[in-house]
Parts: C-alpha cells; structure tokens; sequence
C-alpha cells in the first residue's frame, strides 16, 4: 500500500509551455510515479479522460507513448495497464543506472561549462527546497530537473540519450526510493558530497559518489518492492475524487 500524501499532487494541464499531447503525457507519467496508479492496475481510457479533461484521442497518444518507454503494458482483453517490475527486474535497471550516471558526473566534472555549473548548483538548491514541500510531486520534479542539468553538463549526447531511453522506470523507482522511511535525508546528503566532487573537478571522485548514490537508492526501493503482494488478477480502479490535471510539460530526464 502506498501511504497517504501530506498534500494532494497537482496534476493540472497548463495549456501553454508544451504540446498539449505532451503535457497529457507527463500528467499520467507522474501519476503512475507517485502511486495514483499502482503496478498492475489498468488504465481505462474513458477514467483517464475523465481525470485529465482531455479527448480520448490525446489520452491514447499518451498511452502509446507510455507503452514505448515501458511504463505500461498493454494486455489482450485488458487493455493498458501499469507495468509492475520485479525486484530482479528493478535491480538490472540500477546496474545500468549506476554505469551511466556514475560515467555523466565524470564527464560533468571534467567538460561542464561555468554556465552549466551554476545551472545544477540551482537545481540543487531548489531539490534542498523542495523537501520542505508536502507535495511529492514538487520533490520528484526537483530530483529530475537536478538530473537533465547533470546530463546536460556532461556533454555526451549518447549517453544522454541511454539515459533517458531509462528515464521512465528510473523516475518510477526513484519515487520508490524516496519513500524508505530517511531515504531522502540520505539522498540528500550523498548529493551533496557528490557537488563538492563536481565543483572540484575530481571526476573519478564524482564517479564513486554517484555510484555509491545509486546503490543506496537501489538498496532502499528494492526493500520496499520485496515487500509488495502478489500483483492480484483484478485490476484496481482510480481512486475516487483524484482530478488528473494535466501539468505543463516536465523535461524527460533519469
């Protein structure tokens, strides 16, 4: 079970700043992210159209692109429905994490511009801020602004792309990790020596911090995970009284 929010998330489609098919997309993805729809439940067009005041043309563009990323699957006489990984499944996707982030922040320390220094060390100020913000959501959207500013710095467009082709089912376990009773306290504070790292330009350094970062999220979300029930055969519905706004668009990050 997913335990109560302080503060309900807002989810609401802002019709300017990105494509509207963008922000639909976004609005689901962090919903999924943050427990409004857990692994295993479905995602029936008619609800989701619904909650995000959006045609259901939009909502299924919305949905094939969730499927591409493989946040959801789509199963014979069921429809779409919220993709629940495994612990096994959970844990090959941080040993990849671990190799890409722990190689960005190398690169970041070794080819990141003044410019784009200051870019993450303001990211990282408003990650410090948003911890003191009940909505989960607003810390969810600060760790992954904090992330694309990382790859942005570190100058490599493959591997920004390997990156993000994870993107999904890391912000999917990075908000399972967040939720480990101190988790954030610790995530905060392994940050935090990790941009010293990066301010010294020490990329070996940054390299083992990150890596060491990693670890500890992998540690404390596939913990929560083992802890899951069986996934049941009947599929849950949306909560009542959840309104899906569609937010403006997020940047796709890991």
């Amino acid at each position: 079970m997913t335990a109560p929010f302080a503060a309900k998330p807002n989810f609401k489609v802002k019709k300017i700043a990105a494509p509207l098919r963008q922000s639909v997309t976004e609005s689901i993805r962090y919903a999924i992210a943050l427990g409004h729809f857990n692994g295993g439940d479905r995602l029936p067009e008619r609800s989701l159209c619904e909650m995000t005041g959006v045609s259901r043309t939009l909502v299924r563009e919305a949905l094939r692109q969730l499927e591409s990323e493989g946040l959801i699957e789509v199963i014979p006489n069921r429809g779409p429905v919220v993709t629940r990984l495994s612990p096994a499944q959970a844990e090959g996707v941080y040993q990849v994490r671990i190799e890409l982030e722990g190689l960005a922040c190398q690169l970041f320390a070794e080819r990141a511009s003044e410019a784009q220094r200051q870019a993450l060390h303001d990211a990282f100020k408003k990650l410090k801020k948003s911890l003191k913000d009940s909505e989960p959501l607003a810390r969810l959207r600060a760790k992954n602004q904090f992330y694309e500013c990382l790859m942005d710095g570190a100058g490599n467009q493959a591997l920004g792309d390997s990156l993000r082709m994870l993107n999904a089912r890391v912000m999917l376990l990075r908000a399972t990790s967040l939720r480990a009773p101190g988790r954030t306290t610790a995530s905060l504070a392994e940050l935090a020596a990790m941009m010293q790292a990066l301010d010294a330009r020490n990329g070996k350094r940054a390299r083992k911090l990150a890596e060491h970062h990693v670890r500890n999220a992998a540690k404390a979300a596939i913990a929560l995970m083992s802890l899951q029930p069986p996934l049941s055969s009947h599929a849950a519905k949306p909560r009542r009284g959840t309104k899906l706004a569609v937010g403006s668009a997020m940047p796709q990050n890991a």
